[in-house]
């Protein structure tokens, strides 16, 4: 094998400046396992939602949305890498080979606590105890008509993003090694 046919194997095996880094998951993956991916991550997410919206009255809630929303993040991750997951789909600058997205989750994460813990003092505030969940009635909503909100959702969505932003950090951390 002459010097030129080797330069030619290297350049064709790394993507061009064009496609960038978002287009190098096409060389590592399968055509079937993209379109999985790109089908069931918004179920997943969606599902994800539901359980978050129906937590405060039903089974579910913070934690197990948090984990569906993650398990997307990781299918994303494994499926399309790292680059995707930070150029396109979070907006991220990829330009140094760090997992910038990480300062994110773990931002994530603390403003889950902080929503979390103040959802537990508010009622401390007017003499109730901790954590004393409150329940209030819009009425005259378009299209709902009226809608109970309840102020242990306030904590449900603590713990989503505190468990969202500790998974990911999780998967961020581990991804880079």
């Amino acid at each position: 094998m002459s010097g030129a046919d080797a330069g030619a194997g290297t350049a064709e095996d790394a993507p061009d400046a064009e496609s960038g880094p978002s287009l190098g998951y096409e060389r590592h993956t399968t055509v079937i396992a993209r379109t999985v991916v790109r089908v069931t991550v918004p179920i997943i997410l969606l599902t994800a939602v539901a359980l978050l919206l129906q937590g405060h009255n039903q089974p579910g809630g913070g934690f197990i949305g948090a984990v569906l929303t993650a398990t997307a993040f990781v299918l994303v991750y494994v499926v399309f890498g790292q680059a995707y997951l930070q150029s396109d789909l979070l907006g991220l600058d990829t330009a140094d080979d760090t997992h910038r997205a990480v300062e994110y989750y773990r931002w994530l994460f603390t403003a889950g606590l902080v929503v979390a813990l103040a959802s537990g003092l508010v009622p401390l505030a007017f003499g109730f105890p901790f954590l004393t969940q409150a329940v209030a009635m819009l009425e005259g909503l378009p299209l709902y008509g009226h809608m109970e909100v309840a102020s242990a959702f306030a904590f449900d969505l603590g713990v989503y993003f505190t468990v969202v932003g500790g998974l990911l950090t999780v998967l961020g951390e581990v991804g880079t090694e």
